[in-house]
């Protein structure tokens, strides 16, 4: 265990602050994350070098469309998560753990995790699969050094941290995608009783300070599937900025909602119609036959075509450019000449 950032005490009482829960914690518990516990009025990190996973993914199945295309990373994760999404697709890890399989997971410090990172040849380190504030110490540690050894470092998240955590993470932090599920109805209900403008917030700051975002939002059938739902988030994001990535993903039964039918194919389009109306430059669809290829909102020309996660990139020059209209898009591409996207020429 190591102590924990990101809390105060009051007495026996920790007072969390990593997240938008802010727990206050008697001795002896954990707060909503579970992976939070008060001993002796400090507050420690259960989860600190346990890494579940380790494996080695593409970045295009995080997702991100406009970062490091063709690049990969090593995927980590550890147990417990600050929602408790009726839908989680990692149920096993995030909500459905006890304290001794924690325990159980041997330890992996950050150093030797970005070594076997630089062994295995990937581009970077993305913090997935559970909610990454949860893990923030461990996170952090790790990423300080594999930004010194040029990998870059990238989080999976549902935005659900604080101020005093964002500005921490985002010195070390070169891009993040951020679940924005809904409207404040879906968060309370889906979500464990949630904030929706708590995550714009995370958003419009991680933008802000430089970071490079992209949103994902799933469409559940009968919850979050409105036309006024969905223009209350395309809005959103085009006041932000109309160039940041929005990735509609489609949702198929999971975990507490075995019966719920899958996204039917003209919601999808339907997102997507909402959204380019709306003037943003880059939508995608995901878990769908279509909406994959990125093109250049300068000229329309393609620059990116995927199927699935291999890719072919075709109009765009080392420094993201468009190599038909000479426009800069916002999209990064690798550094590390490692890509290994096929580039046609």
């Amino acid at each position: 265990m190591k102590e924990a950032q990101f809390y105060s005490k009051k007495g026996t009482q920790a007072n969390c602050f990593l997240c938008g829960r802010r727990c206050s914690i008697a001795e002896g518990k954990t707060g909503f994350c579970r992976v939070r516990k008060n001993l002796d009025g400090k507050l420690y990190s259960l989860v600190y070098g346990k890494a579940l996973t380790l494996s080695v993914d593409p970045i295009e199945k995080k997702p991100f469309y406009n970062f490091m295309p063709g690049s990969f990373c090593t995927s980590i994760s550890t147990y417990g998560c600050n929602f408790s999404c009726k839908f989680c697709q990692n149920h096993g890890i995030s909500q459905d753990f006890t304290e001794g399989m924690i325990g159980a997971v041997p330890d992996i410090e950050p150093e030797v995790l970005v070594e076997r990172s630089l062994k295995e040849n990937v581009e970077g380190i993305s913090y997935t699969y559970v909610e990454p504030t949860i893990f923030a110490e461990y996170a952090l540690d790790t990423m300080k050094i594999a930004r010194k050894k040029g990998l870059y470092n990238v989080w999976v998240s549902n935005g659900y941290m604080s101020k005093e955590a964002i500005g921490k993470i985002a010195k070390n932090l070169d891009a993040i995608n951020i679940d924005l599920k809904g409207d404040n109805e879906f968060y309370k209900k889906m979500c464990g009783n949630a904030d929706m403008d708590f995550v714009m917030d995370s958003i419009r700051l991680f933008h802000k300070k430089g970071v490079h975002v992209e949103v994902t939002n799933l469409i559940v059938p009968g919850f979050n599937d409105l036309e006024k739902q969905i223009e209350e988030i395309v809005e959103f994001i085009a006041s932000v900025d109309k160039r940041m990535p929005l990735h509609f993903s489609r949702f198929f039964p999971h975990y507490k909602m075995p019966d719920s039918p899958v996204t039917p194919a003209k919601a999808m389009e339907q997102a997507y119609r909402i959204a380019k109306e709306k003037g943003l430059s880059y939508v995608y669809l995901g878990n769908f036959d279509q909406g994959q290829n990125t093109v250049c909102p300068s000229c329309g020309k393609l620059l990116i075509e995927r199927h699935g996660y291999s890719i072919l990139v075709s109009g765009l020059d080392e420094k993201g450019k468009c190599v038909f209209c000479g426009a800069r898009t916002g999209i990064i591409m690798a550094k590390t000449g490692k890509n290994r996207a096929k580039s046609a020429k």
